[in-house]
């Protein structure tokens, strides 16, 4: 797949994307993308989709000096709670074509204790939030062309950042129901260890997405191992020290690369259709490098029954 090249003028089957809604969009990943969707003049505006105002505000000005565009607008949002997410859908003035699902990361140090909708906090940031986002957004009509969730190689396993791959027994929903939860993974200190499902859940859930909603493009897209995220920031201080020194030596060894190159992969898989609908994208090997599909390297991720089986044992949770 030949990828377009940086801030091209792309288009969507003649059809130009013009409005974006991101998640996370006040730093690393979310804020680059924002950047990189201002750089084509075709896009109209772009939701910064934040949980603190001041943070946003800041990021927002940034954004405007950097782009010479006024064209961001701030939306309060709190993805690791399903209040402030339905809260925020009634707040956005005008449906958007594209939306970019990025916040996430590890949940903070109590990622394994459990938020009133009975899950992790990790799953909430990661996953739960987003789901009841999207589906709120199409009930209202206010979701049009794609959806981009942000995906992770560690949903098929990453041998060089010893992350497993993620293993189930029968892929049944009262399984994926204890990933919800954090039974599936038992009392873990360790972030990292429930991060790899709750992502491959999470790849489950949008290609089950894509078979029911045919009218909207959904891409999970991996941006790699990319430095200058904030996703190690909830981690412990010795795990974080030895998390982001692994990630400079790999960046110097050429096995990551920079946040510009995820954020690409990100306004890529966006504006490019041959990133096709239900299929989740991602180094087609170790963390960086050429893209492809992740099912032709875990083939749990093509079957049908397991992808309905994730979103039913979401649904449990959303009240």
């Amino acid at each position: 797949m030949t990828a377009p090249n940086e801030y091209q003028h792309i288009e969507i089957g003649g059809i130009m994307l013009k409005s974006v809604l991101i998640t996370g969009a006040n730093a690393g990943l979310g804020k680059e993308s924002a950047k990189q969707l201002a750089k084509q003049s075709g896009v109209k505006k772009i939701y910064l989709g934040c949980r603190n105002l001041e943070k946003a505000r800041a990021a927002k000005q940034e954004l405007e000096k950097e782009t010479g565009r006024d064209i961001f607008e701030i939306l309060l949002i709190d993805v690791s709670n399903l209040d402030s997410v339905r809260a925020a859908v009634k707040t956005l003035k005008e449906p958007v074509e594209g939306l970019v699902m990025n916040a996430g990361g590890t949940g903070g140090k109590e990622f394994n204790a459990h938020t009133p909708d009975g899950v992790t906090n990790i799953f909430a940031v990661n996953l739960l939030g987003h789901v009841l986002l999207t589906e709120e957004l199409i009930k209202a009509e206010k979701l049009t062309k794609v959806a981009l969730y942000a995906g992770s190689e560690a949903a098929r396993g990453v041998t060089e950042m010893g992350m497993k791959r993620p293993e189930l027994k029968a892929n049944s929903v009262d399984e994926f129901a204890s990933i919800c939860n954090g039974v599936f993974y038992g009392e873990t200190k360790d972030a990292t260890v429930p991060y790899g499902p709750i992502k491959y859940m999470a790849a489950m859930w949008m290609s089950s997405m894509a078979r029911e909603y045919t009218n909207i493009r959904f891409v999970t897209m991996s941006p790699g191992a990319t430095t200058g995220t904030e996703g190690f920031n909830t981690l412990s201080p010795v795990k974080q020290y030895v998390m982001k020194g692994m990630m400079k030596v790999m960046l110097m060894l050429g096995k990551v690369h920079k946040l510009e190159v995820g954020a690409k992969r990100f306004v890529d898989g966006l504006m490019d259709t041959t990133y096709k609908t239900g299929v989740f994208y991602a180094s087609q090997k170790g963390l960086t490098g050429p893209i492809g599909e992740q099912g032709v390297l875990f083939a749990d991720l093509y079957n049908t029954t397991f992808q309905d089986n994730a979103r039913e044992a979401i649904q449990r949770f959303i009240k």
